[in-house]
């Protein structure tokens, strides 16, 4: 079992940054991919960021490309997402995810996400 808990959401300008941290306990995270997702309101939750178990490999959906960076510290069981230049179409709540079970290729789909955090607001204002 893994328990993530994500942290760093709050309110921003347009054009701001935030890094969000997602804290794993429980179990170690160091083997997995991990993921970071969001749920703007009333929408679909949606794939934003990926990164492999020894973070050689990433992945973004086009939306955040060249603005948001995910990395991990596996010392700290610990990744980040930075995100930079943001929009108001960013607003959402941001979740961390672990992959327990893939050890190829990055997945973009939630269905293969096994563990999730609570989440985090992340609210950009004009």
């Amino acid at each position: 079992q893994v328990q993530l808990v994500e942290s760093g959401g709050g309110l921003v300008q347009a054009g701001g940054s935030l890094r969000l941290s997602c804290k794993a306990s429980i179990r170690t995270i160091s083997s997995h991919h991990m993921g970071w997702f969001r749920q703007p309101q009333g929408k679909e939750r949606e794939f934003v960021a990926a990164i492999t178990w020894s973070g050689g490999s990433t992945y973004y959906a086009d939306s955040v490309k060249g603005r948001f960076t995910i990395s991990r510290d596996n010392a700290k069981n610990t990744v980040y997402l930075q995100m930079n230049s943001l929009k108001l179409e960013d607003t959402a709540v941001y979740y961390c995810a672990a992959d327990l079970t893939r050890t190829g290729a990055l997945s973009t789909s939630e269905y293969e996400y096994d563990y999730w955090g609570q989440g985090t607001q992340v609210t950009v204002s004009s």
